[in-house]
């Protein structure tokens, strides 16, 4: 397997695409608005649902070979970091619907050339989700598919249990909440095994230095290997934030951190964020262990900081990570505007962590 160096050119944005990305924005405002008003709180309009916050260090690899050794990970080094766990829907319901899961962490202290120097700080966000490929990998599939989730989100919860668990080629189920038929519904049936067991993705592609990557972190420790495929029982309204505050009461928890390099822009396309690149032709290659040690995870000082007042977006960090594709331009003028629009409304500062220790304990 030989990289691709990364070069400009491999974005190809479409001729219309700065009218699609204004649409969407609108489209993920006005759906904020509406959140606003059920809750008399603003609330993230994607991952709205924090399942824990954790604090941990991230322990970049000695010896790897020199296609790996780029951006954050150029040299042997310990960065703090804060994760946040979450649920995918841009509401919040009760655990008893299944959902994709998120895994968002941010990497503390990361020196280069800012992506939006308008962000304050000296971090580097990963975001992340428990399956490798978007439903909706272009921008006029995202626009369809986001009318598709928003119905979703906003069905009674019996009616979203029944979609969760029957939306793979379920055609009644797609039109009954305006979809297409053959339209894609991974990332919405999913099952609600424990989050800490999950492999999670950057899904869409960034730039990795010289080259251009996708990420991704799988468990490591013992601990959470078997925590795979594991059902949580009796889950209730927050059964995935109990879950995960009872396993990091006593233990501690260890994932690695993978990179798959772009080996062919046709098989392994940066501009429709839908297709998985296949493994065969690039497999992931580790670069860094993530580290947990046993810690209170949703006490209220670090829910009210991690729902209130921090912030995971794409666009937060490194030119040497840069965020590729249709699906990753239009995230950071959406993200941007949902910060803002969160902070203004529930009256809280933004903020970046410094250090480790501005994380609640």
């Amino acid at each position: 397997m030989t990289p691709l160096p990364y070069t400009p050119d491999v974005e190809v944005p479409a001729p219309d695409e700065q009218q699609l990305i204004a649409s969407i924005v609108e489209q993920m405002a006005a759906s904020s608005r509406c959140a606003f008003e059920r809750h008399r709180h603003a609330i993230r309009d994607a991952h709205a649902k924090s399942n824990g916050l954790l604090k941990g260090e991230l322990i970049v690899h000695d010896n790897l070979p020199p296609a790996l050794r780029q951006g954050v990970f150029a040299a042997p080094r310990t960065y703090a970091i804060v994760a946040r766990l979450s649920s995918a829907p841009s509401d919040i319901h009760s655990d008893e619907i299944p959902a994709a899961r998120g895994f968002a962490f941010k990497i503390i202290g990361v020196e280069g050339e800012r992506l939006v120097p308008d962000i304050t700080g000296h971090n580097q966000d990963f975001l992340m989700v428990n399956f490798p490929a978007l439903a909706f990998g272009t921008l006029p599939k995202y626009q369809r598919m986001l009318s598709l989730l928003e119905a979703n989100a906003q069905a009674p919860d019996t009616f979203q249990r029944l979609v969760a668990g029957t939306a793979h080629g379920a055609k009644q189920v797609l039109e009954s909440l305006g979809g297409t038929p053959g339209a894609t519904l991974d990332g919405l049936a999913r099952d609600n095994h424990h989050p800490l067991g999950e492999t999670y993705h950057t899904q869409a592609a960034l730039r990795y230095g010289d080259h251009i990557a996708k990420l991704s972190i799988a468990p490591a420790s013992n601990e959470v290997r078997a925590l795979h495929g594991k059902n949580i029982d009796d889950i209730g309204y927050a059964g995935m934030r109990e879950a995960i505050s009872e396993y990091f009461a006593t233990q501690g928890a260890e994932y690695t951190l993978s990179v798959q390099l772009c080996a062919d822009l046709a098989r392994m396309p940066v501009e429709d964020a839908a297709i998985a690149w296949p493994e065969e032709l690039s497999p992931h290659q580790p670069v860094a262990t993530l580290r947990f040690a046993p810690q209170s995870t949703a006490h209220p000082a670090r829910q009210v900081y991690g729902d209130d007042c921090l912030s995971f977006n794409p666009w937060n960090g490194v030119a040497a990570h840069q965020p590729l594709g249709a699906i990753m331009r239009v995230r950071r003028v959406a993200y941007e505007r949902s910060t803002a629009f969160r902070h203004a409304m529930n009256a809280r500062p933004r903020v970046e962590p410094a250090q480790a220790s501005d994380i609640p304990d």
